[in-house]
């Protein structure tokens, strides 16, 4: 990058204000987000789901960032306060709570994405940026901002929205994009049931990532005129493709840009959370977390070194193919092919196979676990088999299209429930 470009982009980040949504249900990951939020889910072993969306700010050199918080946000309250409190230039927070507060003369929590930012429209106006940044919360990826921002001030946009080409059956989940060959938005739709190929790749289409960039006074002006007329409250399902007939709206391509990652996963659904945890333990994965270039910061767990014990014909503790965190301890155990958050134990003549084990879970011994998401606290208790009968994992946990197993501290505790007979 030239000595004036770097100047330039600069410049720009310094004038940037990020908003990360982070207020959603994430109701498609069933008992995960049954006491958090969608972005506050431990991934890949010692993180949180908004530590990368955050860490891509900081990389980036975004001074301001604003988490628009809401549903069941205590989790994540504390993550962001003590794993996020660094100071801006000036000495203020560079990462700011805000949560739903009723700021408007309206009676009503967030209604939508673009609704949470309408409601906060006095807070952002007050860092006087000349760009807002709009992000998604909850996917994991690495991105230079610096390179979305750029382009979107060469090319005079008002909204920029970046993409990534997915399948047409991922895209079904996203919004999809038509482009021109100008880069131009000519058509925006919302979890179409049928998306819009890309030209040419009649198996892929051009989805929506869920990061924007607005000029700031344009979108003063869209969320305000929104609000009156009462359009709709979400950029997906009613801003954006109201704007493209009118407004310059560009797309920006996350495959076809220098990036420090072309990774990039939305973890929706309990199958695509296990599958994006399991694909970090292989030999070089696309999601390099041990990149210094580009660090993913989290809070700082204080927790001993993980430990393994026994070494004998009968009882060995070892872990083959896996992520173990620190205050892990296995004892006598045999772990495969697994993700282990912080201070989780595993108990002698206990396997572990494709699992993903989120902190402070405790398995007893002579257990056996295959393709399971241990959720946080769970105690298993000795001999429990899981992953090994889909009728009886479906009989007490909750099991995915492709036979991944759910256990939550309330469905163990729900096994040890007397059963309830009809008086005679």
């Amino acid at each position: 990058m030239a000595v004036t470009t770097l100047l330039n982009a600069r410049v720009h980040m310094n004038r940037t204000v990020a908003l990360v949504l982070a207020g959603g249900r994430g109701t498609r990951l069933h008992g995960l987000t049954d006491h958090r939020a969608k972005p506050a889910v431990p991934f890949g072993g010692k993180y949180r789901l908004i530590d990368f969306a955050l860490s891509n700010c900081l990389n980036s050199g975004v001074g301001r960032v604003g988490i628009l918080t809401q549903y069941k946000s205590h989790s994540l309250n504390q993550h962001v306060q003590q794993g996020w409190g660094m100071s801006a230039h000036d000495g203020t927070p560079m990462v700011q709570l805000l949560p739903a507060q009723q700021r408007t003369n309206e009676s009503n929590w967030y209604a939508g994405t673009a609704d949470a930012i309408y409601q906060n429209l006095d807070i952002v106006k007050s860092y006087n940026p000349e760009y807002v940044l709009v992000l998604a919360g909850d996917h994991i990826y690495k991105m230079d901002y610096t390179q979305l921002i750029e382009q979107h001030v060469q090319t005079g946009a008002d909204l920029t929205i970046s993409a990534v080409e997915t399948t047409l059956e991922e895209g079904r989940q996203f919004g999809v994009l038509s482009i021109d060959a100008d880069n131009t938005v000519v058509r925006f739709n919302e979890k179409p049931d049928h998306p819009e190929p890309i030209p040419g790749k009649p198996d892929r289409c051009l989805s929506s990532m869920g990061v924007y960039v607005f000029n700031a006074k344009y979108l003063y002006n869209v969320l305000s005129e929104n609000h009156q007329a009462q359009h709709g409250d979400d950029f997906g399902r009613h801003i954006i493709p109201a704007l493209i007939e009118q407004h310059r709206v560009m797309a920006y391509s996350f495959n076809g840009h220098n990036q420090v990652s072309r990774y990039w996963r939305d973890v929706g659904t309990l199958d695509a959370f296990w599958q994006a945890n399991i694909e970090l333990i292989g030999s070089a994965p696309e999601l390099d977390l041990y990149d210094q270039d580009w660090p993913i910061r989290t809070l700082t767990n204080q927790a001993p070194p993980a430990k393994f014990l026994y070494d004998s014909a009968e009882v060995c503790g070892a872990a083959v193919n896996s992520l173990i965190c620190e205050g892990c301890v296995i004892s006598g155990a045999l772990i495969k092919n697994t993700v282990m958050c912080t201070h989780v134990t595993a108990d002698e003549q206990t396997h572990i196979v494709d699992s993903v084990l989120l902190p402070d879970s405790k398995i007893g011994k002579h257990c056996r676990l295959k393709r399971v998401v241990l959720d946080r606290g769970c105690v298993v208790p000795d001999g429990m088999v899981i992953g090994y009968d889909v009728l009886e994992d479906a009989r007490r946990f909750k099991v995915s299209e492709s036979h991944v197993v759910l256990v939550t501290p309330d469905m163990l505790a729900a096994l040890q429930q007397p059963v309830q007979t009809k008086a005679a």
